[in-house]
């Protein structure tokens, strides 16, 4: 194998495992130990998160943003008193914000636990069963097409030429009586 570099968005440099010139560690030349020096090779478990934007990719911009007007709205000519309408907000929000934390804090982890393993399942699913009985599903469907292809070729080919050539000679005119 050749030495294959891939780069992130962020552009960290992710080596294959194989590699002809040696270990990604331990270089053998002298112009990949360079070239390696450059970009540092990052491990993807150990990549930093970001605590202020925890949404990087905007999953959950229209589903679950519900701020107080978004649940709750006097129309005109029905307003309760101003304390009251100040109050149920503050009440709103704040139930919200700390009912999640503690959710979060209860929760959290053991709904990682759970995402983490049904995920890994489906990868694993997915690399170790899906695509190679799909793989397999298309090397056997070539083989039956290749057979498909030669019954096709042998027995219709010269009968549709036959039928081709028994309508050619028919001659049609139209005519437009005045």
């Amino acid at each position: 194998m050749s030495g294959t570099k891939y780069v992130d968005s962020e552009g960290f440099l992710y080596a294959a495992p194989v590699r002809e010139q040696g270990n990604i560690y331990k270089p053998n030349n002298k112009m990949m130990a360079d070239e390696l020096s450059e970009k540092a090779v990052h491990d993807v478990h150990t990549k930093e998160i970001g605590l202020v934007n925890r949404d990087p990719k905007h999953l959950n911009d229209d589903v679950v943003k519900i701020d107080f007007e978004d649940v709750i709205a006097e129309p005109e000519g029905t307003h309760s008193f101003d304390g009251i309408w100040k109050a149920s907000f503050t009440t709103f929000t704040v139930t919200k914000y700390w009912f999640y934390r503690l959710l979060s804090a209860i929760f959290g982890i053991p709904m990682a636990l759970i995402w983490g393993i049904y995920f890994a399942i489906l990868s694993f699913l997915h690399i170790w069963a899906v695509v190679p009985c799909i793989r397999s599903y298309l090397i056997e469907i070539q083989c039956i097409s290749r057979v498909y292809s030669i019954c096709i070729h042998t027995f219709c080919d010269p009968l549709f030429e036959a039928i081709g050539k028994v309508f050619s000679s028919i001659r049609a005119t139209v005519r437009k009586e005045i």
